[in-house]
């Protein structure tokens, strides 16, 4: 890892790093996209003999009934043990924090209020590269349901022999997700974007995936909602001479696990710095020094990573100086790592900086408010005057007339 100090002109690179789209890339996404609206499931079975290597039949494309059943033959009986403490902790967490709907009355028969209710349809991506991640499916999955969606459709990409997962096949199961389909990549965005005769379409999507999945949400946004436009992962770890080198050491490490990930070690510990930096020889990122913690926290709000750790003695003074991250983990035994799997909240979370205006995936991403209006002829007559001048101002007449309306005898 390199060492830099807070004021080095090369965080600007990382200050600055934002989804960066590559020509080539949009471009081939935009044809898949028009390929998958025009010609439905014959393009959709095309890219995926293309990408996949799999050849399938329209048919093939929904994983059936009993592909699901003997997913169980093929995994742990502790699996389903260690699933249901974790569905615990997330439905604990997400009950809490769902919108409600509420109104306010006041003497004069104003009635002013939200009514929040559940999106109908969602899509969620499942990536299956090189790791499948099993995780993000109850990540994704149970705030749906919390939320009370009515249809959860599932795709993820097949294997080389054409099959899917059993553990993702056994949790989408155990969550009562409606469909399972055999297809990744742009082509999946699109058949849940606009619908093929197979693959029904959606409200919404969701879940991460490459730069062809992020491109091809950030493309078919405006047709139907995303969560947001995911990049590679990152980890910051704000520490000092308190904290613990193992733990540093062990969780920037992890992060190294990731492809592309970011990891950055943020301390105003010279010794520290020089203790770890020999184990992180192998891990791409930077060691940053700084004066203090509280100029640690103002590069980490700089860098809006989507995870920051903060290994320090006492980690709620310095959160109160946090402003941008996706998640923050608060101590020495909060490790990254539980985040991803256990803990509740969603590892769905901004990257790329995006933690300056984007939230990690919750349960309100998958409600939408609908604002209620109410007046009586008393509460209407209060707010004559303000309302009829700034219909003359912006010179619409007919509006004002059907105020005016409502007082003619």
């Amino acid at each position: 890892m390199r060492l830099i100090r807070a004021n080095n002109k090369k965080l600007k690179k990382i200050y600055d790093r934002r989804f960066l789209r590559s020509r080539r890339v949009e471009e081939k996404v935009r044809q898949i996209l028009e390929d998958v609206r025009l010609l439905g499931d014959e393009a959709v079975l095309k890219y995926t003999r293309k990408f996949d290597k799999v050849k399938l039949t329209p048919r093939q494309l929904r994983v059936a009934e009993n592909e699901i059943s003997g997913a169980y033959q093929n995994i742990s009986p502790n699996f389903v043990a260690s699933l249901k403490i974790i569905i615990e902790n997330i439905n604990k967490f997400y009950k809490k924090a769902l919108k409600k709907s509420w109104k306010m009355k006041d003497a004069d028969g104003l009635i002013l209020g939200e009514n929040y209710g559940p999106i109908e349809k969602v899509g969620i991506y499942i990536p299956a590269g090189t790791a499948p991640l099993v995780s993000t499916v109850y990540m994704t999955v149970l705030p749906a349901k919390i939320a009370g969606v009515k249809k959860i459709i599932l795709i993820t990409p097949p294997d080389k022999n054409g099959y899917v997962n059993p553990h993702i096949l056994v949790v989408a199961n155990l969550l009562k997700v409606d469909e399972i389909y055999r297809v990744g990549g742009a082509q999946g965005i699109a058949a849940l974007a606009y619908g093929t005769k197979t693959i029904p379409c959606v409200d919404k999507i969701v879940g991460p995936g490459n730069m062809y999945v992020s491109e091809a949400k950030r493309q078919v946004y405006g047709v139907v909602d995303i969560d947001m436009i995911a990049g590679p992962t990152e980890l910051v770890v704000i520490a000092n001479r308190f904290s613990d080198p193992r733990f540093i050491i062990a969780d920037l490490k992890a992060q190294a696990e990731h492809l592309q990930g970011l990891a950055i070690l943020i301390t105003n510990s010279k010794k520290l710095a020089k203790e770890v930096r020999p184990a992180l020889a192998g891990v791409s990122g930077y060691i940053i020094l700084t004066k203090n913690l509280q100029e640690a926290a103002e590069v980490a709000n700089a860098i809006a990573p989507e995870h920051l750790e903060i290994l320090v003695k006492n980690p709620l003074r310095l959160i109160k100086s946090i402003k941008n991250a996706g998640a923050i983990f608060l101590g020495s035994y909060s490790p990254t790592a539980v985040g991803d799997y256990v803990a509740g909240p969603s590892h769905v979370l901004p990257t790329q900086g995006t933690a300056r205006f984007f939230s990690g995936l919750s349960t309100n991403d998958f409600v939408k408010n609908t604002h209620i209006i109410g007046y009586s002829k008393k509460a209407l007559e209060k707010i004559r005057e303000p309302l009829e001048k700034i219909a003359t101002i912006e010179g619409l007449q007919e509006h004002l007339q059907s105020f005016k309306a409502r007082f003619e005898s």
